[in-house]
């Protein structure tokens, strides 16, 4: 295999013909994809939400799958159901959506609690089980699943135990008048993604994801990480701080940056940079400070200048 930078940097390139002026958030995407974790995009209707989990599968080689949630769909629609063939005389599993690779799971708070639960095994266990027989997902997989922040009625908010399941959270936000300009040069004559070729495969994903894990963390950077956890626990703001699986998300993710910007290490500016999108959507507001309009990006920042930094050492020095 080729340098894991000059791979992902393919994939990151093909992205960026589709989702055209969002570099930071198509490497958070792709961040997530080599983590082997999931993906909660929060953002109003059309900035390209759906277009981004198109692009990332068809640039990967990965099966696509999207699940439109609604009220009535039912944990079946999603994972799938066994179904009595007379000629054999036994059932079959017919596979649902999110048997797939990359799976989107698009207004995942349209559907009912126990909709929105037939993806957690699928997420944590990277398998269903249907009618008590277990069916392994293929790999790689992932669900990039979001919401729209701004309309609530009518909609089932995950509850934290769900949000506390998805590696990273991101905003695309709206492009700017520039970029816009050009998405509509971009989609004039036919729309990018009808044309998107491959640039790597499956396999080659799994080594990236394996590549991922090699990269070293000292113990003072982990120190810190735990350090800026805790943090958030203690913070007079919050009524329920990160999990230790926050501690572990960010970890992995500041292995991936590290990779993707050609380092065998991790500093502590990388922690600094993927703090909020990876603490952020497990922190809890306690009601008073909602009151004064503070959020969890706030409670971060504020971590992230409380907390002391770790020396020379996990910077890489001698």
């Amino acid at each position: 295999m080729e340098d894991p930078k000059l791979t992902a940097e393919r994939i990151l390139d093909n992205v960026e013909r589709v989702i055209i002026g969002k570099t930071h958030e198509a490497r958070l995407a792709l961040i997530t994809l080599l983590c082997g974790g999931h993906l909660l995009i929060e953002d109003v209707p059309g900035v390209g939400k759906t277009m981004l989990a198109r692009a990332l599968a068809a640039s990967t080689g990965c099966r696509f799958s999207r699940i439109q949630f609604t009220p009535d769909l039912l944990p079946s629609d999603v994972t799938g159901v066994s179904i009595y063939q007379q000629q054999t005389g036994g059932f079959e599993f017919r596979a649902g959506p999110v048997v797939a690779q990359i799976v989107l799971a698009d207004e995942v708070n349209r559907a009912t609690p126990k909709t929105q639960s037939a993806l957690l095994e699928a997420m944590e266990e990277h398998q269903v089980t249907v009618d008590g027989i277990t069916h392994i997902l293929p790999q790689p997989f992932m669900v990039m699943a979001t919401q729209n922040p701004i309309e609530y009625e009518g909609t089932f908010p995950l509850p934290e135990a769900q949000l506390d399941r998805f590696f990273l959270r991101l905003h695309l936000g709206y492009p700017s008048s520039t970029d816009e300009v050009l998405v509509m040069d971009a989609q004039q004559t036919r729309h990018p993604i009808d044309t998107l070729a491959e640039v790597t495969t499956a396999g080659e994903v799994l080594e990236l994801q394996g590549a991922v894990r090699e990269v070293y963390v000292d113990p003072l950077i982990k120190q810190y990480i735990v350090s800026l956890v805790n943090a958030t626990r203690d913070h007079e703001s919050v009524y329920l701080g990160s999990s230790p699986r926050g501690s572990l998300a960010l970890m992995r993710a500041t292995q991936a940056y590290a990779m993707l910007d050609g380092r065998d290490f991790v500093q502590p500016d990388d922690v600094k940079l993927l703090a909020y999108p990876t603490l952020g959507h497990r922190i809890i507001v306690s009601p008073g400070a909602r009151v004064r309009d503070i959020d969890s990006g706030q409670i971060v920042d504020e971590c992230i200048e409380r907390v002391p930094v770790p020396g020379v050492r996990a910077r890489g020095g001698a």
